[in-house]
């Protein structure tokens, strides 16, 4: 947004996005839940508006600490104090302006900026993060990674989708999206990804509509072909959530054979079912985890099985910024142990001689290399690490995730 646009910065717009912050910082509700909320209270607003609102709001929960930092004054969800943490973002961020509101008239941009200066100087403030966590991926993966890493995290996503081979190619897709005045570009290495040029809405276009693609990272568009399903195997997605993987493994393999999509909650596999029905992908069935019991059902019932485990989730803070803030360290450590317990006792859905994908969207090895040596010296030989993959977040644009493939040999 340009200095000549602050008069537009109309004040209803302003409340929503104040509104927002509140409910993500002071009520817990996820920021993604937050704004489709808000957008729907607000149909009135403009395109512009629009758009305004979300990316305020994103940029003001990536920057919350360092915003704070320039105010000179400790996180609040005050209504006066979130105005002054708007206004402080619209003078020193992108915008470089001033709307005419009482509550940030004793503002002053240069103090502002000197203490944004001072705050830069603070890599866990500059970087936006709890002192916790900083310090946490600090001790595990140390820098100049580390700081890099988290740089490109307080960047926006791109938005990038994957072709539906079963229903057309990434060629063809261009072509469709270009027609209804969108533009695209190869996202590679991924062979079936493309990423906008510029952001626009792709769920109201025709293609969205006859399932010719899915909105999908680059990265997790790499865990399903290190899975290499084949054809007619039966395959399990034992932590399938809303589905997208299980969606990338049916066109791999060619929508024959057979996914068994697993979830505790029912919930994300009804939203999975509707996108199996626009994809096409037949090959799926649905089914929730009630108890430990349907898993036990399923020993040695799988040819192929995808273990994309709850996780931090810090690999994807640039579409999920609020997670730094939700997440504490008996959290972290409560995931590590769930995610050690889903090797264990999920792992044993796996036939003789098949092959397990251990996934997060985590970048902490604690998480991802360090589960994966565990579990190995755990099985005693029952299993060969065949390959595992760090995306590092920001790489040709993705993600950051893991994903190791495991031979079961007994």
């Amino acid at each position: 947004m340009k200095a000549s646009d602050s008069l537009r910065i109309h004040r209803p717009v302003a409340q929503a996005a104040v509104d927002a912050l509140k409910a993500i910082f002071g009520e817990g509700y996820h920021a993604d839940k937050v704004l489709e909320r808000a957008l729907k209270a607000n149909r009135s607003f403009g395109a512009r508006d629009r758009r305004f609102l979300a990316e305020t709001v994103y940029e003001l929960v990536r920057r919350w600490r360092w915003i704070w930092a320039t105010l000179g004054a400790e996180p609040s969800i005050d209504d006066e104090a979130l105005w002054r943490a708007l206004g402080a973002w619209l003078m020193i961020g992108p915008a470089n302006t001033k709307p005419d509101w009482r509550e940030i008239r004793d503002l002053n941009p240069g103090t502002l900026r000197a203490r944004a200066r001072a705050a830069d100087g603070i890599p866990a403030v500059r970087e936006s993060l709890p002192d916790w966590l900083y310090g946490a991926g600090l001790t595990e993966i140390g820098n100049p990674a580390w700081d890099g890493w988290l740089a490109r995290l307080n960047r926006q996503a791109p938005v990038i989708l994957r072709a539906n081979r079963l229903r057309t190619d990434r060629g063809k897709l261009a072509d469709a999206l270009e027609a209804e005045g969108i533009a695209t570009v190869p996202a590679d290495p991924a062979p079936d990804a493309l990423r906008l040029v510029d952001r626009k809405n792709v769920f109201v276009t025709e293609a969205f509509k006859k399932g010719w693609f899915e909105v999908q990272d680059g990265a997790s568009q790499c865990v399903g072909p290190l899975l290499d399903p084949q054809p007619g195997e039966r395959v399990i997605d034992a932590c399938a959530g809303a589905g997208g993987k299980s969606l990338h493994l049916a066109a791999l393999m060619r929508n024959k054979g057979k996914i068994l999509s697993l979830d505790i909650h029912p919930r994300k596999l009804e939203e999975l079912r509707k996108r199996a029905s626009r994809a096409g992908a037949d090959i799926i069935e649905t089914r929730a985890i009630e108890s430990s019991k349907t898993v036990k059902r399923m020993e040695s019932a799988a040819d192929r099985l995808l273990l994309d485990v709850p996780c931090s989730g810090l690999g994807v803070l640039r579409r999920n910024p609020d997670t730094k803030w939700k997440l504490a360290p008996d959290e972290l450590d409560r995931l590590r142990q769930l995610q050690a317990h889903l090797l264990d006792s999920y792992s044993r859905m796996l036939k003789p001689g098949g092959r397990l994908v251990y996934a997060t969207c985590s970048i902490l090895p604690s998480e991802n290399e360090r589960q994966v040596e565990a579990f190995l010296s755990r099985a005693a030989g029952a299993y060969r690490l065949l390959e595992q993959r760090t995306f590092p977040p920001g790489e040709n644009d993705f993600d950051g995730f893991f994903a190791a493939a495991l031979e079961k040999s007994r």
